[in-house]
């Protein structure tokens, strides 16, 4: 006999009607991709290189969470791996234990997030099976993509910029029943439509690095790009890069982007970027020991950019944190812009002040995206106007592979994770928009490593 697992995914393959989605019994438990409270010490002592995602991340049965009034359940079709994934597997900079424990205590909803097992993943795609009572925009059958951005609505900090909300958090990382499962449970002010032109695991990889990359280039949060604009963009083939660059070339801006590989400078050439620059081939050293940074190796890589384009950039797109900040602080244009969301290589950074004072450069911190943010940026996926930059694609049961590659970098764009789609390539709705852009919505897939 069919368990309601199946029955729920046969009826999204044969793109059953929403009353029917809604006839269906829901799960008492689904598979999920988790971390375990008590693994939280495996690794201590350990450097985070040497820490594996493949020992930390689990596959369990987990029973299905209560759903509020202002929540829905959505089935997963595929999600995707982020850094923040990578980050609670290794437990680092703090185990995400603490921010549920935390949780837990605003109330008795919240409480249900507080578990020992953390259900991670903060991207997907699939179909809503049930709303809760408050729910007015979704219903059972949308086809739907989540984004991160998990805040209280009556909370009146989130009104201006929901990112400034005193509780905000990134669902899936700071709050549980995340996407790398069977089933999750969302806010409805999470879900978006999804592009019909996609499949599920290209649609499922690009709401958070897609909407964090808007926001710190276009929105008028970010950096607020104009035509013309040299941006610089460290990891240009990455999560984030892949996207920024394609942000700058619709913009009317000039990306010079930087990667690591000959294999990533065609990448970029294919992708409309002319200018790149090899970071390994240029051998920068941009710190002489692990205390004290080399100013001449700054210097190098400001002439090497002005080499292609004639300029400082008027934008430096960070994320690399430590290893990076120095130099970006150094190379950005007088008057420009640093912006910043990320650390990855280290979060304690150190920039020479005199460059940025002096030459009366800011910095510019950025943290995902609020809805209408991230509601813009997937409407311009929807439109065929920035392309996922999804590579891989592995299975559920691969989530800690998938994990181990982002950790060591190995892979290029986005790693996609399938869930309850038996294999990659169903999901698409309209084939012929699909067809017009197939070139670009397969590139990172045909850069990708063996």
């Amino acid at each position: 006999m069919p368990s309601a697992i199946d029955e729920i995914r046969a009826a999204i393959e044969s793109e059953a009607p929403g009353d029917e989605i809604a006839g269906l019994a829901l799960p008492e438990s689904f598979r999920a991709a988790v971390v375990r409270k008590e693994d939280v010490g495996m690794f201590e002592g350990m450097a985070s290189e040497a820490k594996d995602p493949r020992k930390s991340l689990h596959i369990e049965e987990v029973p299905l969470p209560e759903l509020a009034p202002n929540e829905a359940y959505v089935a997963v079709m595929a999600s995707a791996i982020n850094f923040n994934t990578v980050w609670t597997s290794i437990f680092e900079p703090l185990p995400t234990f603490l921010f549920l424990e935390r949780f837990g205590k605003e109330s008795p909803l919240a409480k249900r997030h507080d578990l020992p097992y953390h259900i991670v993943g903060s991207d997907a795609s699939g179909v809503v099976l049930k709303v809760g009572s408050a729910v007015r925009n979704w219903k059972p059958g949308d086809r739907v993509v989540i984004h991160c951005n998990y805040v209280d609505d009556q909370d009146p900090s989130a009104h201006d910029d929901s990112m400034l909300a005193s509780n905000q958090r990134i669902w899936g990382f700071e709050s549980n029943f995340g996407g790398l499962a069977d089933v999750t449970l969302v806010k409805a002010n999470q879900i978006m439509p999804k592009p019909a032109h996609l499949t599920w695991e290209e649609a499922a990889c690009n709401a958070l690095c897609n909407s964090t990359s808007y926001r710190m280039l276009v929105s008028h949060n970010g950096a607020r790009m104009k035509q013309g604009d040299v941006v610089f963009i460290w990891g240009a083939t990455g999560g984030l890069g892949g996207y920024a660059v394609q942000y700058v070339l619709n913009g009317g801006g000039i990306p010079v982007g930087v990667v690591s590989s000959a294999d990533k400078v065609e990448l970029l050439h294919e992708l409309g970027c002319e200018a790149v620059i090899d970071r390994k081939a240029a051998n920068y050293h941009f710190w002489k020991d692990e205390h004290t940074q080399d100013e001449a190796e700054w210097r190098r890589l400001g002439k090497d950019i002005r080499a292609f384009v004639g300029e400082d950039p008027h934008i430096v797109f960070e994320h690399p944190g430590r290893q990076t900040m120095g130099a970006s602080v150094f190379v950005c244009a007088r008057g420009g812009t640093v912006v910043t969301c990320a650390a990855t290589s280290g979060y304690m950074v150190e920039y020479d002040n005199r460059h940025l004072w002096m030459r009366l450069k800011t910095i510019k911190s950025s943290h995902f995206a609020n809805y209408k943010e991230a509601w813009e940026a997937n409407r311009l996926i929807s439109k065929g106007m920035i392309h996922p930059i999804l590579s891989k694609t592995f299975t559920l049961e691969e989530t800690g592979e998938a994990a181990y590659q982002v950790h060591h970098n190995l892979h290029e764009g986005k790693i996609g994770v399938l869930c309850l789609a038996r294999h990659a390539g169903q999901g698409v709705t309209d084939p012929e928009m699909r067809a017009r852009y197939e070139r670009e919505i397969t590139l990172f897939q045909r850069h990708a490593p063996s």
